[in-house]
């Protein structure tokens, strides 16, 4: 997500430009700047004029341990085939398609290249008659993916060597640590966006970081991992592609559907949440090999729809918030029961939309490396989906911190509003949890949610001077909290709070002395 600019060098002037752009679309007043055609109907796809480009022939075969595997969806972005019962599969492209990948299936291993990223995508170089053979070689996992885990890393957001060492540094180590108590189960990485800040060049240090955890690694795009002279939005991609590969693909692990998504639009001036008119169609084609109910997951940068602006007092969402087409996205996945991993903006919310979860994940770098809490008061962190069949279940793992991490507390008065309430922040919480307060052991009842401001992410990022090196962060008014007008002369007051697979988490209440 972009705020206000920071200092930057004399020899950068796009990133300065693109940044001032960037403030007048979270103004709300950069629809001004869009192509015309997107303002007077954003649901439709943009209508492009194709260039001719010559017809490329692709035979090829997917196999494992030398025989070959059928059923394969095999892509070049648009079209999907499936491998035949001997492997090999045929695909009539163009050349403008830039990749050919397969849905890695269940059962087998996710290729990865030597920087630990996945690789599961050929580029399309055909010959100069217009032919290219192409072979994909999977190895069987050694053990199931039925139980599988998913972390998810959103907003590493480096822009300098200072912060990438936050990242291996802070981050690195916990997710290593993680990673030695889950032991044998099935494990993968993605990270959802704004992997770096603007820096392209850092997308190295980046792999070198992911290639330690020993785990295959899947990237989505960001609107800070693109290419800002590019004109047209095929172009802003053109160094994300060459160190990952698609910007859209999908995978499965058990039985479940993986689905990466590309929603950050550049238009030539800035970004918008969209889906252009190739990724849909490319999904369509995807979604048509899925049966109807199964579980599908689907991962982008954007949120669809987020809820900052409701909770702001908006009638609709900004254009850089949310996907503008985000309709034809819930139609395809009307079918499954999905869920959707979002990043971009720095804070924790479930959304629900046309039977589809939103989860919108804390940011790696919390609130652009400037301290330990995102602008909502999530901490810094990532989150681990853990699927058994097609069940999935989630926690937010705050850096440095256990899972039991769940809720930071409050005493009386730290909200000048509420001078008689105590406050807790539940920052993964969504409709199904419970929220109660107990005095000296006694259970007193819920506690009633409140849109407001976090106090320790207030403390940390409100004034001109605030935070430091990065004085355009300010706190975000957040859904999560949590108030009860608790007793003063309680010897104990604790907030507990029950999340929507039983699982208990307890946070003391300290004093107003301590508080202090």
């Amino acid at each position: 997500m972009d705020r206000m600019p920071r200092s930057v060098a004399a020899d950068q002037p796009r990133v300065l430009d693109r940044r001032a752009f960037v403030r007048s679309l979270a103004l709300g007043g950069a629809a001004l700047a869009l192509p015309t055609s997107v303002i007077a109907d954003p649901y439709a796809p943009v209508r492009r004029r194709d260039t001719a480009a010559r017809p490329v022939r692709v035979r090829g075969q997917v196999r494992a341990q030398g025989r070959g595997l059928a059923g394969v969806g095999v892509s070049d972005g648009l079209s999907v085939v499936d491998s035949a019962p001997d492997g090999s599969f045929e695909l009539v492209t163009t050349a403008r398609q830039q990749f050919l990948s397969i849905c890695v299936p269940s059962g087998f291993e996710i290729p990865r290249n030597p920087t630990g990223t996945a690789r599961f995508y050929q580029p399309i170089r055909p010959d100069p008659e217009g032919e290219m053979e192409a072979l994909f070689e999977l190895a069987r996992l050694r053990r199931s993916d039925e139980r599988h885990v998913l972390l998810l890393l959103a907003d590493i957001q480096t822009t300098d060597a200072q912060e990438m060492r936050f990242f291996n540094e802070q981050t690195l180590p916990d997710l290593l640590q993680l990673l030695g108590q889950l032991g044998e189960v099935e494990s993968f990485g993605a990270a959802c966006g704004d992997i770096v800040y603007d820096h392209l060049e850092l997308f190295p240090d980046y792999e070198r970081a992911v290639s330690r955890l020993g785990i295959p690694f899947f990237q989505v795009v960001g609107n800070h991992d693109m290419d800002y002279d590019g004109l047209v939005d095929e172009a802003s991609t053109a160094t994300f592609s060459r160190h990952f590969g698609p910007r859209y693909y999908s995978f499965e692990r058990g039985e479940v559907h993986y689905v990466v998504l590309d929603d950050v639009f550049w238009h030539g001036a800035g970004y918008i949440g969209y889906l252009d008119r190739d990724q849909l169609a490319w999904l369509e084609n995807d979604l048509a090999r899925v049966e109807p109910g199964r579980s599908v997951i689907v991962a982008l940068h954007i949120p669809v729809l987020g809820s900052s602006h409701i909770r702001n007092g908006l009638d609709d969402p900004r254009l850089s918030l949310a996907i503008a087409n985000r309709e034809a996205l819930y139609r395809l996945l009307e079918p499954y029961e999905a869920h959707i991993l979002a990043g971009h903006t720095h804070e924790s919310e479930h959304v629900f939309e046309r039977g589809v979860h939103e989860h919108v994940g804390g940011a790696v770098c919390g609130a652009w490396w400037t301290g330990p809490v995102c602008s909502d008061g999530t901490p810094n962190g990532y989150a681990v989906y853990e699927i058994r069949g097609s069940a999935v279940s989630w926690r937010y793992k705050p850096t440095g911190h256990g899972f039991d991490q769940q809720i930071r507390t409050y005493p009386h008065g730290t909200d000048p509003a509420a001078p008689d309430e105590i406050l807790a922040n539940v920052w993964d919480w969504d409709p199904e949890w419970t929220v109660v307060w107990y005095e000296d052991g006694e259970r007193k009842g819920a506690m009633a949610r409140r849109v407001g401001l976090d106090p320790l992410a207030a403390q940390l990022q409100t004034g001109p001077e605030l935070p430091a090196g990065r004085t355009w962060v300010e706190p975000y008014r957040t859904a999560h909290l949590f108030y009860a007008p608790a007793a003063r002369r309680a010897s104990e007051i604790r907030v507990e709070a029950r999340d929507r697979f039983g699982r208990v988490y307890s946070a003391a209440v300290p004093s107003a002395a301590e508080g202090d």
